[in-house]
């Protein structure tokens, strides 16, 4: 976007939020949230039919004039638990479903009707989506070259956003953040092949990636694939994936990855990316996602920060595995705070099958056989709020060209306090703990406060993140000592 049009959209944005959030304040966010980003996916196909490159054939009772003239009626006396107004935007649904059922089988929420939602507030919402300005055709004097449906599909990404954050809050799941995706997405760069996500959410990796190679008008083709076990989260991937144009294979019914590893057998990505469930099966994550690379594919995981150092359960045996293996590229710790209702420390793990020279059309990359790239970034990103921390697009350049610059041999690979390219010499001294903590060292020391409370600062959280191991290690040692009929006792008698 251009800046005219960037501070458009997010004026734009910011004012529906507002006001969406401000309609559902006493609903469940869960309920809440599949009925406005339902009512965005029509306005979405409503607006598209009127392009002569729209893929969605949209029949009149389920254009949304018809919905707003609707809306516009008094309302009739509705059943108990039911609502008329519900009932035309459920066959609204059902009709596009219908009418274009190769893509959107099983995917449309049909419960308008008999959600905790009133006829009242479904009004007010499709009042406020009608009035929204889509089409802006200048914003304070400026043009504004954006096509509706283009805003719109942003502006899905965006509630989906805001929709997890208030979720999590509630439910104590962790929400990936769309810093951290397009982070992911910058330093795999996907330019063409097969972009595979074993734990997709909502899709932000699949829909980041092809966001990715229209910025960079790269040379595709690209096709996506994934599998999520969540209905409501694979219902919304549905829709933000056709939102965006996206022909994606994920699947149906909805099913859990590790249990039914076989969606797509014959799968061999030149992308892999994920975010799964933090503490969960860390390495059998990342071992299905290197399962299904190609030979010369390229995969990034997050993951909590215990799989960069942690023994218990094989992990340590695991990790040695995969660095002796040299499938390891890449690791950067992350700061905290980055992701919602969690305070796991974090980190991102980059592993490939080719670590030679890489593939046309993207510049040759060097031999980084025998090297791994550790990242320490924990002292990058800004408070957005009081509790959320978030990257600047500045700093995720700095970690994505660093990653590329080292690949491609372009600069010096150790900056102090930053990153350091290492040996499998190097990690084996370190016991294969790959924290880059270890390694990096710290940065340039200067005359000035600042700079001292930046290294405290820095220091503290390394030092908190080594007593939490320190006390996971006792406890693991004590518990095996007791297993052993040894139990090592806290209070020593002196008769």
């Amino acid at each position: 976007m251009k800046p005219t049009e960037h501070h458009f959209f997010n004026d734009l944005k910011k004012k529906l939020w507002t006001d969406v959030d401000k309609l559902g304040a006493t609903m469940d966010a869960a309920v809440y949230k599949q009925a406005v980003l339902g009512l965005v996916f029509l306005k979405y196909v409503s607006a598209a039919s009127q392009d002569e490159q729209n893929a969605f054939c949209v029949p009149l009772e389920a254009r949304w004039q018809t919905l707003r003239d609707c809306a516009e009626l008094p309302a009739k006396p509705a059943a108990p638990g039911n609502n008329n107004l519900g009932s035309l935007i459920d066959n609204a649904m059902a009709a596009i479903a219908r009418e274009n059922a190769t893509k959107l089988k099983n995917v449309l929420n049909k419960d308008f009707a008999y959600a905790q939602i009133d006829t009242h507030k479904l009004t007010k919402l499709i009042a406020l989506f009608s009035d929204s300005n889509f089409n802006g055709k200048t914003h304070k004097g400026q043009p504004i070259k954006l096509k509706s449906q283009d805003i719109l599909g942003s502006l899905y990404d965006h509630f989906l956003e805001q929709f997890a954050l208030a979720e999590g809050k509630q439910s104590g799941q962790h929400h990936t953040p769309k810093c951290i995706v397009t982070l992911i997405v910058e330093m795999l760069q996907p330019h063409k092949g097969r972009v595979y996500d074993p734990a997709m959410g909502t899709g932000s990796f699949l829909v980041e990636s092809a966001e990715w190679l229209k910025r960079h008008a790269s040379s595709g083709p690209i096709s996506h694939y994934g599998q999520e076990n969540n209905p409501t989260a694979w219902r919304l991937a549905a829709m933000n994936l056709a939102i965006h144009g996206i022909h994606a294979n994920i699947g149906s019914p909805p099913q859990d990855t590790l249990p039914n590893p076989d969606l797509h057998p014959d799968l061999r990505a030149d992308y892999a990316m994920a975010s799964p469930p933090l503490g969960h099966k860390p390495f059998a994550w990342l071992q299905h996602m290197l399962d299904r690379l190609g030979p010369a594919g390229s995969m990034a995981i997050l993951l909590a920060n215990g799989s960069m150092s942690s023994t218990a359960k094989g992990q340590g045996n695991i990790r040695k595995q995969l660095i002796e293996d040299d499938l390891v590229e890449c690791v950067v710790a992350l700061p905290g705070q980055l992701l919602s209702n969690t305070q796991i420390p974090t980190c991102i793990w980059f592993l490939s099958r080719d670590k030679t020279h890489g593939s046309k059309p993207s510049p040759k990359k060097r031999d980084r056989r025998g090297q791994v790239l550790l990242i320490d970034a924990r002292s990058l990103g800004h408070m957005q709020t009081r509790v959320q921390r978030d990257f600047t697009a500045e700093d995720i350049k700095k970690i994505a060209d660093t990653f590329h610059a080292w690949q491609h041999g372009n600069n010096p690979s150790n900056v102090p306090g930053f990153c350091y390219s290492a040996s499998l010499e190097d990690i084996r001294n370190h016991h294969h703990v790959l924290h880059p903590g270890l390694y990096v060292g710290l940065p340039p020391q200067h005359e000035t406060s600042e700079a001292f409370a930046d290294n405290m600062a820095s220091l503290t959280l390394q030092l908190g993140e080594l007593f939490e191991e320190n006390a996971r290690l006792e406890a693991e040692l004590k518990k095996n000592l007791a297993e052993l009929g040894f139990p090592l006792n806290s209070k020593v008698s002196h008769d």
